[in-house]
């Protein structure tokens, strides 16, 4: 969402609109828009120190070896719930992993693929995690797939019409265009939310496996659950933070309203 164009006319709405206090002798900012830049700032400090965490797990947790590597990890997840028809292959790249179901393939980086480590094991177990919820049609991932093609239309639409809404804006236009702009970009923060059930799940599915397969100990579960955990909680964040954009755009259009 944030590309030239809103920047350019976010600076150009800010010096248009702030006016003069005379008692501080400065420039004073709507209550809305102070309220939008500290939504915008809180869910950035979250999502920093989310990262933070994440990496310090994953550092931490790929020194520690496992029994399998996480390509023979994700092959015999899948072998035992009975799933036959996937393939499990290496993709260049780092935090790459994924599973596709147009292919239906568990797509692991290179150093899972490759490393026996608790960190590789979690991770493959996770997007075996999604071939399971797909082979059984788990709702939340069902509904995530449709609305794709409508989030990709969405996403890239909305934001030429938000770009082209805001520039009006500060050509002294109204605020329906942007408004429009705002609505189709929203598709992509409903995708966010919808891929947190999604994620969560598939942690759970991926930790109950490693305990009923006897791959891991409970040292070594209680770890894969720390390193999944904050693997997932960067889905929470960047979620709050598509709602947050959302949330100051939103707060910036109503302010010019008023």
């Amino acid at each position: 969402m944030i590309a030239l164009y809103p920047i350019l006319a976010q600076y150009a709405y800010y010096t248009t609109n702030a006016g003069y206090d005379s008692a501080t002798g400065g420039v004073g900012y709507s209550s809305l828009t102070v309220i939008g830049l500290l939504i915008l700032a809180i869910t950035g400090i979250i999502g920093f120190a989310v990262q933070r965490a994440l990496q310090s797990s994953i550092r931490t947790n790929s020194s520690i070896p496992a029994p399998l590597t996480g390509a023979d990890t994700a092959r015999l997840m899948l072998e035992q719930n009975g799933i036959t028809d996937v393939q499990v292959i290496s993709t260049p790249g780092q935090l790459t992993d994924h599973y596709n179901p147009l292919n239906k393939t568990v797509n692991l980086s290179e150093e899972v693929y490759n490393c026996a480590s608790v960190t590789a094991m979690a991770v493959a177990a996770h997007e075996c995690g999604h071939a399971v919820q797909h082979a059984r049609a788990y709702p939340w991932l069902s509904l995530r797939s449709s609305i794709v093609p409508m989030v990709n239309l969405g996403s890239r639409l909305g934001q030429i019409v938000l770009s082209i809404g805001l520039l009006l804006v500060f050509m002294g236009g109204g605020t329906t265009v942007a408004w429009i702009g705002l609505i189709l970009f929203a598709t992509t923060t409903v995708f966010a939310f919808i891929t947190l059930p999604v994620e969560f799940d598939a942690s759970r599915r991926a930790l109950a496996w490693l305990q009923s397969s006897g791959l891991a100990d409970r040292a070594m579960h209680g770890r894969a659950g720390n390193a999944l955990h904050w693997a997932a909680m960067t889905y929470v964040a960047a979620a709050l933070s598509s709602l947050a954009m959302l949330i100051y755009y939103a707060l910036m259009l109503l302010n010019r309203r008023d």
